[in-house]
């Protein structure tokens, strides 16, 4: 069998190396570079497009302990409530108690007969005879329940009389009076079998008291 010779590698020559890495060194870097370049390609491709919608807008912070910019300053007069008194309207006018405005004795006059101690209910209050005598009562309202009731009045057609310098106004039915003093109404109703004239004066009487109490 023929012995095979090796032969020596002839050694490079210096120029030859530097012109062949010359050649190469664009291959190189390129191949460097690509996957830096193809990750900053994919990110944004790959983002979901509904998550820029989704995401919430960036909302600057506010220093700890500083006053927000909207709400005015304390004595701002750019501040609409700032100093102002309420309107007479703003606050429930206080009710009286309607057994104070009638006492026992002025409704006892009023229905000539003796009657019971005053039963007060929310805004009402009643005084009745007794049961084993002849029928009597008198009925007390302030505040909306006796406007209602004037204005129930005057929807049935009821008669109803102004009574000049009783209140801020005053009017009268056979049976009732209503006064208005300082935006709080009063209602007073007798129950008597008796003639309507003659309550006219008592109840004229009674309405210029009650008046003054308001």
């Amino acid at each position: 069998m023929p012995r095979r010779t090796h032969t020596p590698a002839r050694p490079l020559h210096p120029a030859r190396v530097t012109t062949r890495f010359r050649r190469l060194a664009p291959v190189l870097l390129l191949a460097l570079l690509a996957p830096a370049a193809c990750g900053r390609l994919a990110g944004p491709l790959s983002a979901d497009p509904g998550d820029a919608a989704d995401r919430p807008a960036p909302v600057a912070s506010q220093p700890a302990g500083s006053a927000d910019p909207a709400a005015p300053e304390p004595g701002d007069p750019t501040d609409p409530t700032d100093g102002q008194s309420p309107e007479p309207g703003d606050e429930a006018v206080a009710l009286p108690d309607p057994c104070a405005l009638v006492r026992k004795a002025e409704a006892e006059k009023l229905a000539g007969l003796g009657l019971g101690d005053g039963k007060s209910v929310g805004d009402t209050c009643t005084y009745t005879a007794p049961a084993d005598g002849p029928t009597a009562q008198v009925e007390v309202f302030v505040g909306d329940g006796a406007k209602n009731y004037l204005d129930v009045e005057r929807a049935l057609g009821h008669e109803t009389r102004a009574l000049p310098g009783v209140g801020d106004e005053a009017y009268a039915t056979a049976d009732s009076f209503f006064v208005n003093a300082s935006g709080r109404w009063v209602a007073v109703r007798l129950v008597r079998l008796n003639d309507p004239e003659e309550n006219r004066g008592p109840l004229e009487s009674l309405a210029r008291t009650v008046a003054t109490r308001l």
